[in-house]
């Protein structure tokens, strides 16, 4: 029988709350000497949401692929494996086609298949995904509270630059007035490709020089700040 480990953090924060790989690696190895065996490979899917599908987890794939009949899957936690209840039964079931086992090292019901173990496993799981939705609802509001404010919130749009504070965003008047154009371009019935050959003719390219073209236009375009 082969025993392997598999670790998942989904960000740098989950380090400081103890659920970082280095500590989900010395929680699946105290577990597997505690059943009288020794890990033989660990798999890991380093800065992955527990909502990523199995089919973009290489760590995870990996890891189920070299399962055989009887062998041992350990996960320090079952949030580990997923925070998204279709995403667990996809990779249980795939681990159960091997023949193989899942453990977790806090316990959660895995150590049998009786009614009274699986109905542990799927309420830690309910609790996972909860979790997860209450942390990207509380994400959202916290971005939405920054855009109110003007507030600096991932990638800068055309037509804004970050400000002198270093936090806020304000116009950028060269960028808003090539917008202007293009918008004034699209009322007169010019096409997006067109607009976007017209701006490069010119010579009114992207922020990074770079010439535009039918998809950054219509990004710009369609973008509710501008």
């Amino acid at each position: 029988m082969k025993v392997v480990c598999y670790l998942r953090a989904s960000s740098g924060q989950q380090v400081e709350s103890g659920l970082g790989l280095e500590a989900q690696e010395i929680a699946c190895k105290k577990c597997a000497k505690k059943i009288g065996f020794e890990i033989q490979e660990f798999f890991s899917d380093e800065g992955l949401s527990g909502a990523t599908s199995l089919e973009k987890r290489p760590g995870m794939l990996d890891a189920i692929s070299s399962l055989g009949k009887d062998d041992v899957i350990v996960v320090a936690t079952r949030d580990r494996i997923a925070r998204d209840l279709f995403v667990v039964a996809m990779i249980e079931a795939a681990i159960k086609r091997k023949g193989a086992k899942l453990i977790s090292a806090a316990g959660e019901g895995t150590e049998s298949d009786d009614p009274s173990s699986i109905l542990v496993r799927r309420m830690i799981d309910v609790f996972g995904e909860h979790e997860r939705l209450v942390i990207k609802a509380r994400t959202k509001a916290a971005l939405d509270a920054k855009k109110q404010r003007n507030e600096r919130v991932g990638h800068i749009p055309f037509g804004y630059q970050l400000a002198p504070d270093g936090v806020h965003i304000e116009e950028n008047k060269k960028e808003l007035r090539i917008i202007k154009k293009m918008k004034i371009l699209r009322k007169k019935g010019y096409s997006v490709r067109k607009i976007a050959d017209k701006m490069n003719q010119k010579k009114l390219f992207n922020r990074k020089g770079a010439k535009w073209n039918h998809s950054s236009v219509h990004r710009v375009m369609k973008n509710k700040t501008t």
